[in-house]
């Protein structure tokens, strides 16, 4: 069975900088995109980035955080990365890393399958 736990979510200041990380056991990490998705109070969850496969350049982000966030992955230790700047009052939400069910990123909800439990971000202005 597949498990995702994330890590690295506090409260931190507007402007300031946080980075999540995601540890996934089970099942074959190196031939699935990544990605992460936040839910802030009484909102729908939404996309925030993703990466296929295997890394290598091919990312995906949700306009909101282009610019500012940075997903990566380290296959050799099965994790996803979340790198964000310059945080925003905004960004305060619970985050959460899911794994897809093909190896190309995407935006969409419906192609990931398995998802973590979550990491509260809170952004202070």
């Amino acid at each position: 069975q597949v498990q995702l736990v994330e890590s690295g979510g506090g409260l931190v200041q507007a402007g300031g900088s946080l980075r999540l990380s995601c540890a996934a056991s089970g099942g074959t990490f190196s031939s699935y995109a990544m990605g992460w998705f936040r839910q802030a109070p009484g909102k729908e969850r939404e996309f925030v980035a993703a990466i296929s496969y295997s890394g290598g350049g091919t990312t995906e982000y949700a306009d909101s955080v282009k610019g500012r966030f940075t997903i990566s992955r380290d296959n050799a230790k099965n994790s996803v990365y979340l790198q964000m700047n310059s945080l925003k009052p905004e960004d305060t939400a619970v985050y959460y890393c899911a794994r897809s069910q093909y190896a190309l990123p995407s935006g969409s909800y419906s192609a990931y399958r398995y998802w973590g439990q979550g990491t509260q971000v809170t952004v202070s202005s």
